[in-house]
């Protein structure tokens, strides 16, 4: 696996998770891929969801993912999907160089598939709906890592490296249900 065409391949993995936005942000489905890019793991990561539970009617999606391709796909079978085009930056980091800001107009987007899911990310539903991501997604990459302590696979080989990161997501989502019990207990007792 390499970051780009310039780097010098490595071995590595990326871990892939699914976790639901309704509240309970547990992992739904989770795998491991070879690919350093997330723009053609869409399906295979939606295929990691259970068929035991219903199929995701919207599904919240990292730039690195959009191919409209593999969204348009999902989006026939009826799921919504809300993909960042990287245009909906609102707040810009604050500069500490002293030197005037470069006007830089966004790059034109000339797929109209593109230029769709730009227009329908630009909504206020869309932007409240998408806001959900870095309130489900993050947390749990975050909470696998500090406080389980996961920064890096011990075993070597695709299938071991699968059976760890299952291993780390079936934790993550035990200790996760434990807090959601003794919250809803917490609350009732109250």
């Amino acid at each position: 696996m390499r970051a780009s065409k310039n780097s010098p391949y490595i071995q590595g993995y990326n871990a892939q998770a699914v976790v639901d936005a309704d509240g309970s942000q547990l992992v739904l489905g989770a795998r491991v891929s070879t690919c350093a890019s997330d723009r053609n793991e869409l399906i295979g990561d939606l295929e990691t969801i259970p068929r035991q539970l219903a199929e995701p009617a919207t599904i919240l999606l990292d730039t690195g993912y959009e191919n409209m391709d593999l969204i348009g796909q999902v989006e026939q079978n009826g799921a919504t999907v809300y993909c960042s085009m990287g245009q909906e930056r609102e707040h810009h980091q604050p500069r500490y160089d002293f030197k005037p800001p470069k006007e830089k107009k966004p790059a034109a987007i000339r797929d109209p598939r593109r230029q769709a899911m730009a227009d329908r990310m630009a909504t206020e539903t869309a932007r409240t709906i998408y806001r959900k991501r870095k309130q489900t997604v993050e947390p749990v990459f975050g909470i696998i890592k500090e406080v389980l302590g996961f920064r890096r696979f011990h075993l070597r080989g695709l299938p071991k490296v699968e059976t760890e990161w299952q291993l780390v997501c079936l934790s993550y989502n035990f200790k996760r249900l434990f807090n959601l019990i003794n919250n809803e207990t917490a609350v009732s007792i109250a």
